[in-house]
């Protein structure tokens, strides 16, 4: 799955997965480069959603006023 394509709660989701393969430790530091890597990937889908969120929230609010 792409990245434009996850929703929040799936990006969410599996960052927390890769946070938590990232703590248990056992990888290579290799394997730990890329869950960093796809790390900062989910969160920046996640970030994308949340800032999207922000300015509709902002949006409504402006129209309301």
């Amino acid at each position: 799955m792409t990245e434009e394509s996850l929703s929040y709660e799936q990006a969410r989701a599996e960052l927390a997965t890769v946070v938590e393969k990232l703590e248990t430790g056992g990888n290579t530091l290799e394997e730990s480069l890329s869950l960093w890597e796809r790390g900062e990937q989910l969160a920046a889908v996640c970030q994308k959603w949340l800032d999207g969120a922000r300015a509709r929230l902002d949006a409504a609010r402006a129209a309301a006023e």
